[in-house]
């Protein structure tokens, strides 16, 4: 994905690198062009990495935050706050395997969107426990790099 933007901008570019060859001025006036064309892009290119950084970083601290507040859930003392994920999930299991064996009726649209849910659902809750697994090794290990 990245490297399609980093193309498209290069694409940009290119019919402007083009027209500088077709002019007729001195090699050296050339060059000149060439040279500031390429700074520009340049330029282009870095800002669009360092908006492309800021996003995995942002896209990063979601993350976080959501790991964090299903480890907070799994953690919890209630009994309500840790199990209410696989009761959905099992829930709408349940409602899938009647609809597919054709004991109940959904309408269409409401079919196409509950799927949806489900699968935003279920790789919720895959990433959530699969971080709720992971993070206290992560977290020993980096305790124990200090």
């Amino acid at each position: 994905m990245w490297k399609d933007i980093i193309d498209f901008v290069s694409g940009i570019f290119k019919p402007a690198s083009d027209l500088i060859d077709e002019v007729h001025t001195s090699e050296e006036e050339k060059l000149k062009l060439r040279n500031t064309l390429v700074e520009l892009q340049n330029e282009v290119t870095t800002r669009q990495l360092e908006l492309i950084g800021k996003q995995m970083d942002l896209e990063q601290q979601i993350l976080e935050a959501k790991t964090s507040m299903m480890t907070a859930e799994a953690q919890s003392d209630s009994w309500l706050a840790r199990s209410w994920r696989p009761i959905t999930m099992l829930t709408f299991l349940s409602l899938i395997v009647l609809y597919a064996l054709g004991l109940i009726t959904l309408e269409a649209r409401f079919a196409e969107d509950f799927m949806l849910l489900v699968q935003i659902g279920l790789g919720g809750y895959v990433v959530g426990r699969s971080a709720e697994k992971a993070l206290p090794s992560l977290a020993r290990s980096l305790a124990n790099r200090r």
